[in-house]
């Protein structure tokens, strides 16, 4: 046995394996060793290899998937070898021999169909990276819902592009590894890497493999794919065929897309704005969480990939608001549809398990009731009539096709309660099939003739408790406690005694047990031959499938939007080509619904205008006053309009707007040995190295991370470059005020500024944005606000007006002299502000008459001071 997995195990050196045993998957050596530290289960050992012990773990089969979870979540493949014969069959090739088995599948984290191991609200790409000559491409594929895309890119492209699709497994050649180009593609990418040896990636084979795949003998009708996108393209079908061992999920043809056709956001950007994940990680919190209604898992994902990648085209964007506008339009169709989606499972996946073989038969209950709810579907989108539907929901309303003839066949041939697993048999309808009926029939009367001989039996010997019981081992027996054995007639043929039982056959039963085994065994028999007919009735209506639950995935979408817009008034944008930016009573969705679900104050909106007169806005204000969140809402809403979603503002005019660029806050990156403030100029570098007249640029507090005059200085060069050279709409927040003098040289720039009012000493936020500048940063008052001790705050106040002198350093020189009367003050303002009783020292100095003092007087004073300080 261990010549056997030593040899499975050579040819599988990267991954973990899963060897089965039994109802068990065993580990072994250093295998064993890891996996017991991951999954934190037991380390055993057994038997002897070298002199040395062999460590052993292991995990049960019915449980398996739990633990590929935690295997490939902290970044291990896993390779599952399965008995590929009975224990019987192996004895017919010697006593000795053993059970053959043989790898069936690689699990990795781009190849997991599972889902337990899925999250059915996100997709899972498996995403290739290749390189032909200078040119440079990716292809990403979803194996779990057959979703297959190639584009062009390039070097200073691929992190942008990696971030957006979030893969869980990137492939690039080895060769990729050691190159300097790729260093931060591999730290931040590192654990979902996998490297494999570079003719993988050859153009000309990666073709080959296409059209064997999609059986074509040629791919022009696909698209226009160039050397480096067929080498990602064919390197991902290779990987595919190579981890399932040969068996294809249902791939659709791949898209040709241009980097062009989805607005560029790159990681920084992605991570500010908190898209798909908080800041911590968590889903909760997010833009996607905030404004997703949908029902069904592929309209999650839908969703989810739309905000991802939102739209450069203005008539894409158009046709999904029309969508939008219908189902908002009309509260009634959006209710009946909500139902019937909510009823529709995820046919997708259950359909790439079933064409990978590794379905059973509640996917088929899946595949089933979803086809079953289409025509619903497209009855409750055409009852006022198909031709009034918007040109993307009747283009929908065909996809989701017609498929009476399997969802009948599946509702006849399926029972009401189906188990996970075909070897569970039970799930073939009564009725369906008239020999399994009799099969069935045959073994359940037999069991009741078990029940029956046990009575005679019992009654024939006079053993009341006498039972007929059942084991893998023996079979049907006999048994009674020992004190009845002289009952026992020479019919009875003695099997087995034990300390408490004496087991027994007969004639009779022999032959019964051999009549159950043979009808039950050929009853599950033929309800597996039934489950892979039906399998493959599904197979071949596989293209089919995959368009209906498309087509329920954009529905879903569509109508979640339109739910959104009602719930939250919503309004629909207008999305050109120009280049305005015109938002009338702009809101954050993330913030309005945290304020909303607390029961707080109203969200305060705001308009923001950027256009050829004003493009660049120049803000500023007290922290605390909303500028960030107002930097981030027109981010927010431009993402929003171009995914094809209603946006939250009173109306909105949106020019395409093809990068997006934000730097609102910074952390350090100690892995790599940066600052915050490098973070921050290395964010700052890429928007000014890559922002055109369409993008739009949100900065806030640019070089507040040094020196102040380095700040100032870098701040101001880059609101120049802004105007001057990227030319884009932009809206850069700053507390240094000195900048707001720009606005007389920069003929685009135009200042804003946070309002806010002054009240006894106090400052209210009033979250408006208004024209001007602040004369102001109230960066005390804040202080004051979180809570620093009176004494910080007065002197904070005394050091503020020195400072704001003309001649700042002697200003700060004097300060500096001060610092005993500093001293003073805390101890001053600390003593009145816990209210405590005067102190010694305080009662001695307060019964001194200065005037009464001579000299020698006064240095006496000093020695009882100094005394009454050291008790």
């Amino acid at each position: 046995m261990m010549e056997q997995y030593l040899s499975i195990k050579e040819a599988h050196p990267d991954s973990l394996l899963f060897y089965r045993m039994g109802d068990f998957y065993e580990l072994f050596f250093n295998d064993a060793e890891i996996a017991s530290n991951a999954l934190d289960i037991a380390l055993t050992k057994r038997g002897k290899h070298g002199g040395e012990d062999i460590p052993m773990c292991g995990v049960p089969v019915h449980a398996a998937d739990n633990y590929l979870q935690k295997l490939i979540r902290k970044g291990h493949r896993v390779a599952v070898a399965e008995q590929t014969e009975s224990p019987a069959e192996a004895k017919k090739r010697g006593y000795k021999a053993v059970v053959a088995r043989e790898v069936v599948r690689l699990v990795t984290p781009g190849t997991i169909t599972e889902d337990s191991l899925l999250d059915a609200r996100s997709h899972n790409f498996l995403l290739a990276l290749a390189r032909a000559g200078k040119d440079y491409a990716m292809a990403w594929l979803d194996i779990s819902t057959g979703e297959f895309f190639a584009a062009a890119t390039s070097p200073e492209e691929l992190a942008a592009q990696i971030a957006r699709l979030h893969p869980g497994e990137i492939l690039v050649s080895d060769k990729w590894l050691d190159e300097d180009n790729f260093s931060e593609l591999i730290n931040d990418w590192g654990k979902a890497l996998t490297p494999l040896p570079s003719v993988r990636f050859e153009s000309q084979n990666g073709e080959k493999r296409l059209k064997s795949l999609f059986n074509v003998a040629t791919l022009d009708a696909f698209g226009a794919f160039n050397r480096a996108e067929l080498a990602a393209a064919g390197a991902l079908v290779d990987y595919v065929e190579l981890t399932q061992k040969g068996k294809f999920p249902l791939i659709k043809a791949p898209v040709k897309m241009a980097a062009s056709d989805v607005m560029s956001i790159d990681a920084a950007t992605r991570r500010n704005l908190e898209l798909t994940r908080t800041m911590t990680g968590e889903r909760s919190g997010s833009l996607l969480a905030t404004i997703d209604r949908t029902v069904t898992g592929s309209g999650g994902r839908r969703l989810a990939a739309d905000l991802s990648s939102p739209l450069t085209d203005p008539s894409q964007i158009i046709n999904r608001l029309d969508m939008v506008s219908f189902f908002a339009s009309d509260h009634g169709r959006r209710e009946q549809l909500r139902e019937i989606l909510r009823r529709c499972p995820d046919t997708e996946r259950a359909l790439s398990r079933l064409m990978l073989d590794r379905g059973g038969p509640r996917d088929l209950a899946v595949i089933r009731d979803g086809l079953g709810e289409t025509a619903n579907i497209r009855a409750g989108m055409a009852a006022s009539g198909l031709d009034s539907l918007p040109a993307g929901l009747a283009e929908a309303s065909e996809q989701l096709g017609y498929h009476a003839e399997l969802v009948e066949l599946l509702r006849n041939a399926l029972a009401p309660d189906v188990p996970l697993l075909p070897r569970d048999g039970g799930f073939i309808a009564q009725g369906f099939r008239a020999d399994l009926d009799e099969l069935r029939t045959l073994r359940d009367e037999s069991r009741r003739h078990i029940a029956n001989l046990q009575a005679a039996y019992a009654q024939e010997v006079d053993v009341p408790s006498l039972k007929i019981k059942h084991n893998n081992v023996l079979g049907y027996f006999i048994e009674i406690t020992p004190r009845f054995v002289d009952k026992m007639t020479e019919n009875f043929i003695h099997r087995q005694t034990m300390a408490n039982a004496v087991r027994y056959s007969t004639v009779a039963l022999g032959e019964l047990e051999d009549k159950i085994s043979r009808a039950a065994d050929r009853a599950l028999a033929l309800e597996i031959t039934l489950f892979e007919e039906l399998v493959q009735k599904v197979k071949e209506a596989g293209t089919a499938i995959l368009s209906a639950a498309e087509a329920i995935a954009r529905i879903d979408v569509a109508v979640s939007h339109a739910e959104l817009a009602i719930e939250q008034s919503y309004c629909r944008p207008v999305v050109d080509d120009s280049l305005s930016f015109d938002i009338a009573g702009g809101r954050h969705p993330v913030v309005e619904a945290a304020l909303k679900a607390g029961a707080e104050a109203d969200f305060v909106a705001n308009d923001c205008c950027l256009n050829e007169a004003q493009r660049l806005w120049l803000l500023t204000g007290p922290n605390m006053a909303g500028k960030s969140t107002f930097l981030r809402q027109n981010a927010l809403i431009a993402i929003l309009a171009q995914m094809g979603a209603f946006v939250p503002a009173d109306s909105a005019h949106i020019g395409i707007v093809d990068r997006l660029f934000s730097r609102v806050g910074a952390a350090d990156d100690l892995a790599r040995g940066r600052s915050t403030f490098m973070v921050e100029m290395v964010e700052t570098a890429s928007i000014l190295n890559q922002a055109g007249p369409r993008a739009l640029v949100i900065l806030d507090e640019i070089g507040r991370g040094t020196a102040t005059y380095d700040g100032l200085s870098i701040a101001w060069a880059t609101v120049e470059n802004l105007h001057d050279v990227n030319q884009c709409r932009a809206l850069f927040a700053t507390h240094y005020h000195e900048l707001t003098t720009l606005a007389s040289n920069l003929n685009a720039l135009q200042n804003h500024s946070m309002r806010v009012r002054e009240w006894k000493g106090d400052v209210i936020f009033l979250h408006e944005v208004g024209e001007g500048s602040a004369d102001r940063s109230y960066g005390i008052q804040v202080a004051k606000l979180a809570g620093l001790p009176k004494a910080v705050i007065k002197r904070a106040e005394t050091v503020l007006t020195a400072l704001e002198e003309k001649d700042q350093g002697s200003a700060a020189m004097r300060l500096a002299n001060d610092l005993p009367l500093f001293s003073t003050v805390i101890a001053e303002t600390a003593t009145q502000e816990k209210n405590m009783v005067p102190s010694e020292l305080e009662e001695r100095i307060k019964a001194i008459n200065v005037d009464d003092l001579s000299p020698r007087d006064a240095l006496h004073l000093l020695y009882e001071f100094k005394e009454i300080m050291d008790k």
